[in-house]
């Protein structure tokens, strides 16, 4: 068993208010007191799922599985010693603070350490006697799951913890934390439920969904409204919950629900306004229509909703509430069946997504909406390296050209084209211009608000994106892409653990969805839970056995660990699946690389290079094995070619530099070599900074300054960790105990890998 672990787990910690002060002047009454305190605590530790890590003096640590039964465990206690004292006189009372934190510990010799701990201890003090005080990631778990308000404290400064910390305090009934007077309720921020399907034919289930997702897209056009998207509420077809609970869990005031029934060509369909809080019926409405209808009644539809809410229609939004699209039923049915495998995000169903849009295009080639989703499913396969870039790029940009010539107004074109403009043409400004104008012409359009917070955390600006994703979230709050997406962020932003445990609710949105399973693997590897992440690729597996995603993501698993021979087995068999793919090429040019055998890693990259020129990781690693050869002119040549073919703030320009810095001190250059290399310490280009300029002082020999700024990296949690066992760039530092240590915390074996001639 290693002597250190690393998991996520909550964290409780008690504390007895007065009890040094009682013990300095009655020592027995002290010692009585804390013998049945422990007496009181421990069997509801025990019931709760809890483990005590270790009594503190007057008080507890302990650790739970989760941030549910740690609440519910505080708040029990506190109820039991409420209910005690209230029989006691005032020297015999019980009283503790207790705080409640989930995040990153690290177990060593039965003790616990680390963040998770540090912030519980901090955030403890903040209770009132008798109270609980939570943080803000244990409240986003329990929020809706216990029995007494929540109410915040704000941002708190917490001692030693680098980043402002929301703190929340149960409002007992005895408390002095008293629960906010409730907020005007925003009747505009509305869910359309699923659609029931009362047709005679189970099969008009899916017509039903189309009209559910119509509502949405009609109601989203109107600027008043905040409307959740439809990945969100389809979550609740054929639910049990109530109206009541769906909106809790939406964060909406208003809900409509209703049903469709289709017999031939005749359609009947119900609706129901309802006030969430009260459940009372706003309005309602029963349409019969011909089915050819259906598009146009969703304009109406719209217009009521929007006039019982009292919103007002401005200027050009009439005009965008007419059916935008096929004015065949069937076609637009057929469109949002291609929406449904592009939302997949997999190779096979982005594939699929763009044979179903090809046909809605030939059967109505003035379909707007199909050319979007045209261009999204080739740039979504070029970016996870399923197409080369000078392939798909052509064909995208083409697609979403011509979504916005046939409607400049079309929200979801021009967040096709900026995604394109960001990208691949590396033009971030215009890129982000087109996405604020995307978010104008539709500002409940989720994924314009996803892409441009994922612009702007690669542009450095965290805060902004943070902002703007939790934007994206707030419309599509079941959304595991989104969700993922923001785990991203929180870990940009140097909130590791919390973007671990985001990542963990992301997954538990969508069991089955494979690419959310390839995600958490890699945040679990760069946590140093080899395990963990190795038991998320196998359920990947076990989802998809042909995807080559998921066997590339399985060698790189392997490769990480220093297990090359079944890294390089896995990819012969991906080779054989996809010989003419680039990442897969380039999967197998890099594990070639960290097997230290250079020269047939050359002929991978160069291979890489025939299928896609455009691509840029290729060309680095490429210039990397040129330095490792000593073929620096070579190397040289290769970096400025990448170089050439990104823009000045991708952060891949700095893997760039600090691959000409160890290029120049091969060369002899050492002044050059040492200036270039302050210039990339200056350059904070955010996470994977540090861990840049780890390797490129540890190339140099500077083993001490490498120390220094691999502790930066560890505490960043670097995603370049992972590469800690086998990149050459370290091999000087191996046989050090310190970066021994490193290895330990990472979760690898202390050994190093062997060191094959290239």
């Amino acid at each position: 068993m290693p002597e250190e672990e690393r998991r996520l787990s909550a964290i409780l910690i008690t504390d007895i208010v007065g009890y040094t002060l009682l013990g300095q002047t009655n020592e027995d009454l002290s010692l009585k007191l804390l013998e049945e305190h422990d007496a009181l605590l421990r069997p509801l530790f025990s019931s709760h799922g809890g483990r005590v890590v270790k009594a503190m003096g007057d008080g507890f640590l302990v650790e739970f599985p989760s941030a549910l039964q740690a609440t519910r465990c505080a708040i029990a206690i506190q109820e039991a010693l409420h209910a005690r004292n209230a029989s006691q006189p005032p020297e015999r009372r019980i009283r503790i603070r207790i705080g409640v934190h989930v995040g990153d510990v690290v177990h060593r010799q039965g003790d616990l350490f680390g963040d998770g701990v540090n912030v519980a201890s901090r955030i403890a003090p903040l209770a009132e006697p008798e109270g609980v005080c939570i943080s803000a990631q244990v409240y986003d778990h329990v929020w809706n799951k216990v029995h007494f308000p929540l109410v915040s404290m704000g941002r708190q400064a917490l001692k030693n913890v680098r980043v402002p910390t929301e703190v929340y305090a149960v409002a007992f009934p005895w408390s002095q934390v008293r629960p906010e007077e409730p907020r005007p309720v925003d009747r505009t921020r509305i869910a359309v439920l699923p659609l029931a399907n009362t047709s005679p034919d189970p099969a008009d289930a899916f017509f039903a969904d189309g009209m559910t997702e119509e509502l949405i897209f009609t109601l989203s056009r109107i600027r008043g409204l905040r409307v959740i998207a439809q990945t969100s509420v389809m979550k609740y077809k054929g639910t049990k919950k109530s109206i009541a609970e769906i909106a809790q869990e939406l964060r909406v005031a208003t809900v409509l629900e209703g049903s469709v029934r289709k017999v031939d060509h005749q359609l009947r369909i119900n609706l129901q306004l309802i006030d969430a809080q009260t459940e009372e019926h706003l309005w309602s409405e029963a349409y019969d229509r011909k089915l050819e209808d259906v598009l146009a009644v969703q304009t109406e539809i719209a217009r009521k909703v929007a006039e019982m809410l009292e919103v007002k229609l401005v200027a050009g939004e009439e005009r965008r509430l007419q059916p935008a699209g096929a004015r065949d039923v069937d076609i637009y049915m057929l469109y949002l069946k291609g929406r449904h495998f592009w939302n997949q995000r997999s190779e096979s169903g982005l594939k699929r997504a763009i044979e179903i849009f090809q046909d809605v295009i030939a059967a109505d080639p003035h379909y707007a909406l199909a050319y979007a989703g045209l261009a999204d499913s080739y740039s979504v396969l070029a970016s996870q390296g399923h197409l080369p870039v000078h392939e798909a790029l052509p064909l995208a940009k083409e697609a979403a050209q011509k979504a916005l010539e046939l409607d400049e107004d079309l929200a979801e074109a021009n967040t096709s084209l900026a995604l394109i403009e960001w990208l691949f043409e590396h033009d971030t400004e215009r890129a982000a211009t087109r996405f604020k104008k995307a978010i104008e012409q539709n500002p409940n359009y989720a994924t314009a608000r996803h892409w441009y917070a994922n612009l702007l955390s690669d542009l450095g600006r965290t805060s902004e994106a943070l902002a703007e994703m939790k934007r994206a979230l707030a419309l599509d709050p079941l959304s595991p892409i989104i969700n993922m997406a923001l785990s991203a962020i929180l870990w940009e932003s140097g909130q590791f653990s919390e973007a671990l445990d985001q990542h963990r609710r992301a997954q538990a949105l969508a069991a089955d969805f494979v690419e959310g399973h390839l995600s958490l693997a890699s945040v679990l590897q760069t946590a140093g839970k080899w395990a963990e992440a190795e038991a998320e690729l196998n359920k990947a597996l076990d989802l998809d056995p042909n995807s080559s995603a998921v066997r590339r993501a399985f060698a790189d698993h392997l490769t990480f660990l220093g297990r090359f021979d079944e890294a390089l087995e896995t990819m012969n068999k991906v080779l054989v699946m996809e010989p003419d793919s680039p990442i897969a090429n380039h999967t197998y040019g890099r594990c070639l690389v960290f097997a230290r055998q250079y020269e047939e890693a050359i002929v991978q990259l160069q291979r890489t290079l025939d299928l896609d020129p455009e691509w840029v990781q290729p060309r680095v690693t490429l210039g990397i094995v040129y330095t490792l050869l000593g073929r620096h002119e070579q190397a040289l040549e290769a970096f400025r070619k990448a170089e050439a073919r990104v823009a000045k703030t991708d952060r891949v320009q700095t893997e760039i530099q600090a691959s000409r810095v160890v290029t120049y001190a091969g060369m002899g250059e050492t002044t050059t070599a040492e200036e270039n290399l302050r210039a990339l310490e200056r350059r904070d280009s955010g996470l994977g900074h540090a861990f840049t300029v780890a390797s490129a002082h540890f190339a140099l020999g500077h083993v001490d300054e490498g120390l220094a700024w691999l502790e930066k990296s560890f505490q960043a949690r670097d995603p370049g960790l992972r590469l800690l066992k086998v990149h050459p760039w370290f091999d000087s530092a191996r046989s050090d105990p310190r970066f021994q240590g490193y290895l330990v915390k990472m979760g690898f074996p202390e050994e190093a890998p062997p060191v094959a001639a290239g």
